[in-house]
């Protein structure tokens, strides 16, 4: 199954399709600005029953330079099979084509982007008869971008570079970076990035911090994930203001509340639950007597 971070790595370029020449000066190499972009079909299959699908492919128009096709894969982890992919990925553009092809792999994990950027030959010792030498965007090149002002200056690669740095130590200072800047920026900007960033977040905890901050910095902004978002922040609210009444039920009374007892109070979300839990604390003669029928 295809996770929502690797979804998010590739449909930036979709959402962004210019990003490519940005990103490139980050990584140490300059490719012009396209002129125009055409986002094309990913489909590589041949006539035969394998079937091959890239991530993201896109055709780059320049004013200096001959077009050139992008394909951006998003690798999760390593896996021995995918350099003989990227290789007939790229013959098979150039076939297809006649354009030359260029490789960008977009990872969060920084041993699989060191291992996919590593210079892989095709052919024997003694004479490798191709190359494959993919451009990596990973942790270990991307730049960790905590400053507003260095966000404001180009918000597609600030947005990929906070994906590439879901589990970094300091990812908390990062997406507060974002909510900063994304407080002044106009709403049909600040759709795509939001949820793009949601996405490239996972199950990563900084997915709950996003959340946090997308519902508290910018509780101007309506998107269905934002709505989401503040929903949850209201229910959770609801959750622990039930979850005092019933312990206040019990202080009131003089019924002690074990730590076991406690505990399965205060981490039960179900405001549901929590309600019936309360009606049943003011009339139960211990406070284990809730549970009954649970």
């Amino acid at each position: 199954m295809v996770s929502s971070p690797h979804e998010a790595m590739h449909r930036i370029f979709q959402e962004y399709p210019d990003l490519f020449s940005r990103l490139s000066e980050v990584l140490g190499v300059r490719f012009a600005p396209p002129t125009s972009v055409t986002i094309l079909p990913t489909d590589v299959t041949e006539t035969r029953p394998l079937e091959r699908r890239l991530d993201t492919l896109l055709r780059l128009e320049t004013e200096d330079d001959e077009p050139l096709l992008l394909a951006v894969e998003a690798q999760g982890k390593k896996d021995p099979a995918k350099p003989a992919s990227w290789a007939y990925y790229a013959s098979y553009l150039l076939t297809k084509y006649r354009l030359q092809p260029m490789l960008l792999v977009v990872c969060q994990d920084r041993a699989t982007a060191e291992w996919a950027a590593r210079e892989v030959r095709f052919g024997p010792r003694q004479w490798p008869l191709l190359t494959l030498r993919p451009l990596v965007a990973g942790p270990h090149n991307m730049p960790v971008i905590t400053d507003p002002a260095e966000v404001r200056k180009d918000l597609a690669v600030a947005t990929l570079s906070a994906i590439t740095h879901a589990t970094h130590p300091k990812v908390e200072a990062i997406l507060k970076a974002m909510t900063h800047v994304l407080r002044d920026t106009p709403t049909a900007l600040v759709n795509p990035i939001v949820e793009l960033i949601a996405q490239g977040m996972g199950q990563n905890p900084a997915a709950e911090q996003w959340r946090k901050l997308v519902a508290v910095d910018l509780s101007f902004y309506k998107s269905y994930i934002s709505e989401e978002i503040r929903d949850e922040g209201r229910a959770e609210g609801r959750a622990e203001g039930r979850a005092e009444d019933i312990l206040d039920a019990f202080e009131v009374r003089g019924i002690d509340v074990s730590e076991a007892v406690r505990e399965r109070i205060t981490t039960c979300g179900d405001p549901e639950t929590l309600r019936r839990w309360h009606r049943r604390a003011v009339i139960a003669a211990s406070a284990e007597e809730i549970f009954t029928d649970e």
